[in-house]
């Protein structure tokens, strides 16, 4: 794994871990999917 993914990879953990904290936890999620659907449609629309 390359210090560039290993520090995303921290990075993801370390928001997740505030969104806790913060009580945001459903907001966080809610984006997530949300972009991991646009990427999708995207991937399909220009492929």
């Amino acid at each position: 794994m390359s210090l560039k993914s290993s520090i995303y990879k921290f990075l993801r953990i370390w928001n997740d871990v505030d969104a806790v904290r913060k009580g945001r936890v459903g907001r966080r999620a809610g984006r997530r999917v949300a972009g991991r659907a646009t990427g999708k449609a995207f991937r399909k629309l220009f492929k």
